[in-house]
């Protein structure tokens, strides 16, 4: 995966792509592609929403989960993600929700996974 591959939608207020990690790979991409069809779409309508209107009221559709991580909710998955500065959200981690709250591990990852992103970002821009 790469900066090419890795964007999931193109919208008039925000871009949506897959977090990859220095070796291409995408734990969210490859939850995703394991879902079902309907799951799938009810991600894509989300998405959608948010990068074409700029903002999703509902917050049992998506919400701010603290620590500048944000949950996209597809029922019964999750997408965790976070903003950048160029009007782009990055899909970190993806998984079934099987408890009320947001599990702990889950939400460490997408901010180690955002921690990485902007390392790396800032480092891209050093060597130009």
């Amino acid at each position: 995966m790469d900066e090419n591959s890795c964007v999931i939608y193109i919208g008039e207020k925000f871009t949506i792509e897959w977090y990859y990690d220095i070796h291409g790979h995408s734990i969210a991409k490859n939850y995703f592609s394991e879902t079902a069809p309907e799951q799938k779409r009810k991600f894509y309508l989300l998405i959608k929403r948010i990068c074409d209107f700029g903002k999703i009221n509902d917050i049992t559709k998506f919400r701010n989960e603290g620590d500048g991580i944000f949950a996209f909710k597809p029922q019964p998955d999750r997408y965790l993600s976070f903003f950048t500065d160029g009007k782009k959200i990055i899909v970190t981690n993806g998984f079934k929700k099987k408890t009320d709250k947001l599990p702990k591990n889950e939400k460490e990852l997408a901010i180690k996974y955002r921690k990485d992103y902007f390392e790396r970002k800032s480092g891209e821009k050093n060597e130009k």
